[in-house]
């Protein structure tokens, strides 16, 4: 079992484990990225988008079960209530997102945060197209391409880097605030 920390480190693990979570989410992002035009894999099909899976420390947070980006997310648990909201998309369906609420009570919060859960593939299906010259095309021309959009790739990249950017000023200030506890 792991030992508590202390109430007064709780804020920079907190955020480390943001940072933590951030720096993976965008590795896989630079990946999709990357492999945006690779139609034959290891598996001989296209290549298949990846996404991180986050989910809620440990403990001091109610509940925690995994959440994929753009999954709707509902019922009790750490969400205590707070209604989920939907925000557009350049997908074809808007997203659902809901924010858990941490628990302030109880004597430790020492896994509170985020921590990664995996990388799963997004199995929903690339674009087809016409090029009978291409030497991945099918019988019929047909060129099956990855399910990866760059443009939503660079949403998600961006929302990565602002996370990770509110996560370490919550980490710098925590530390500015530890030092200066320490001279009085």
């Amino acid at each position: 079992m792991e030992t508590p920390r202390p109430t007064m480190f709780r804020s920079l693990a907190i955020s480390a484990s943001g940072l933590s979570a951030q720096r993976t989410r965008m590795e896989t992002i630079a990946s999709n990225i990357a492999n945006a035009e690779t139609t034959h894999d290891v598996n001989g099909g296209p290549y298949k988008r990846r996404v991180t899976v986050m989910a809620a420390g440990d403990s001091g947070v109610a509940g925690g079960d995994p959440v994929a980006p753009g999954q709707p997310v509902g019922g009790p648990g750490p969400f205590n209530g707070v209604p989920p909201f939907t925000v557009p998309s350049m997908s074809d369906a808007p997203q659902t997102f809901q924010v858990p609420v941490l628990e302030t009570n109880g004597p430790d919060n020492g896994g509170a945060g985020v921590r990664v859960t995996g990388v799963q593939e997004d199995q929903s299906d690339g674009q087809l197209v016409y090029d009978p010259g291409h030497p991945d095309a099918d019988k019929n021309g047909y060129v099956h391409y990855p399910n990866v959009r760059i443009t939503d790739e660079m949403v998600d990249m961006m929302d990565a880097r602002r996370v990770y950017e509110a996560n370490a000023t919550v980490f710098q200030s925590a530390k500015t605030m530890l030092r200066r506890a320490l001279d009085i």
